[in-house]
């Protein structure tokens, strides 16, 4: 098949611009950097604990994965920490170490050909709770001017292109748990179009709430293992009962790459395809037979230019639901065939818990790590495989030598479903 980098683009007459990551950053349940989420991965450890900082009285869940220990200070003035929702906390955090790790200063010559997207699945949920319960408690003069800001979607994009000085579009991307992956995706189409230069991509979430705890739970979407926090999330295993709710960000630098050639840039992947659908089916359920996965992941790889057969890993969605776990093993023997038997195939979410709009983001950032180091990280809690014939990595990271090519799959509820494929420089 044709690479991607060579064949027209849609049709207007000129080659696709190579799409390549520079730098990505990092605050997870795991640790406050790419750096530390990665160390911690393919040591197995676990991110999720019995909930605090929250009255949990009552709920039924009382486990997540939270981000513990961060301080504002250390990536923003207090001006800005007092206003910003935890999600635009977390997702600043991460672009300002995204940049530093890309070398990336945004200056007055490059500002208008960068752009940012974020992506997320609740957004300032927190922010909008407190504002209600502050009206409803102390009246309406007691709201801050800032709430019309600080509890809308596009904040944490608003907050990244203000410190940053980015004058390119500002965006929010709003699908679900594929918030992060479409956010990459939309970023890579801007670059390749040439509509942008340099995109600062990636997703955030903080939804380790009461409320989305109380209503994720009454969907019977988590698990109760609330006696057993780090066995809780239990991917592609026999025993599953349900995912993790968890809270995080992860930002990618992305840039053409005579762009990053010409600013002696290092490259640390290329994006090369990406794929979205619709499930067109129910707001919690995957479609039984992975009609809308099937079809973002065929688009991916289409897109890439590679067949099945050329995926060297896969970044399941893999998230320890019944319905999910099963239409995805289901999808990739379908779209994969035979190769889905032959490569490593890990979800991280078995120690991150899910982060819902951040997930598809960080789980690019480790499928990029896994292509430049052979490292693959574990499905931890993998004790009996629903299905023997795959390598889901049980238990502790294994070493494969010779990864090009990986494929993260993110598929969230109201049928969102996207693909990323990244190879190797």
């Amino acid at each position: 098949m044709t690479p991607a980098a060579e064949r027209d683009d849609a049709g207007r007459g000129r080659a696709r611009r190579r799409v390549l990551v520079t730098g990505y950053g990092a605050v997870t349940p795991l640790g406050h950097s790419a750096d530390e989420t990665w160390t911690a991965m393919l040591a197995g450890r676990s991110g999720i604990d019995t909930v605090d900082g929250m009255d949990v009285t009552g709920l039924d869940v009382r486990i997540g994965g939270q981000v513990k220990g961060f301080t504002p200070g250390r990536y923003m003035p207090p001006t800005v920490s007092r206003r910003a929702d935890p999600y635009a906390r977390y997702a600043l955090a991460a672009a300002l170490e995204a940049c530093e790790h890309a070398r990336l200063v945004v200056d007055d010559r490059l500002a208008p050909r960068v752009a940012v997207i974020i992506g997320s699945g609740y957004g300032p949920v927190g922010s909008i709770y407190r504002a209600a319960n502050t009206l409803r408690d102390r009246g309406p003069r007691a709201i801050s001017p800032f709430t019309q800001v600080t509890t809308a979607m596009d904040s944490a994009a608003g907050e990244i292109s203000m410190r940053l000085g980015i004058q390119g579009p500002s965006r929010a991307q709003s699908t679900a748990c594929a918030s992060g992956a479409d956010a990459v995706g939309a970023g890579m189409r801007m670059i390749s179009h040439g509509e942008a230069d340099i995109v600062i991509v990636g997703g955030a979430d903080a939804c380790v709430t009461t409320v989305d705890l109380a209503g994720s739970g009454n969907a019977r979407a988590l698990s109760r293992r609330n006696d057993d926090p780090t066995a809780a999330c239990r991917p592609f295993d026999t025993h599953r009962d349900g995912f993790v709710m968890s809270e995080g960000a992860a930002v990618l630098v992305l840039e053409a790459a005579e762009v990053a050639d010409s600013r002696g840039a290092t490259p640390l992947a290329e994006l090369t395809g990406y794929g979205a659908s619709s499930d067109a089916h129910h707001w919690t359920a995957p479609h039984p037979e992975g009609r809308g996965a099937c079809l973002a992941v065929e688009a991916a790889l289409r897109d890439a230019g590679i067949s099945g057969a050329d995926v060297d890993y896969v970044n399941a969605h893999g998230t320890g639901t019944l319905l999910n776990d099963a239409t995805e093993t289901a999808v990739l023997h379908k779209v994969l065939g035979d190769r889905v038997t032959r490569i490593p195939v890990s979800s991280t979410k078995s120690m991150t818990g899910h982060m819902i709009g951040a997930a598809g983001a960080v789980e690019l950032v480790a499928s990029i790590q896994v292509l430049r180091t052979g490292d693959v990280p574990p499905t931890i809690n993998c004790d009996e495989p629903i299905d023997p014939d795959i390598n889901f990595v049980p238990h502790r990271a294994q070493h494969h030598d010779g990864l090009r090519t990986a494929l993260s799959n993110s598929f969230g509820f109201g049928g969102h479903n996207a693909a990323l494929v990244v190879r190797a420089v």
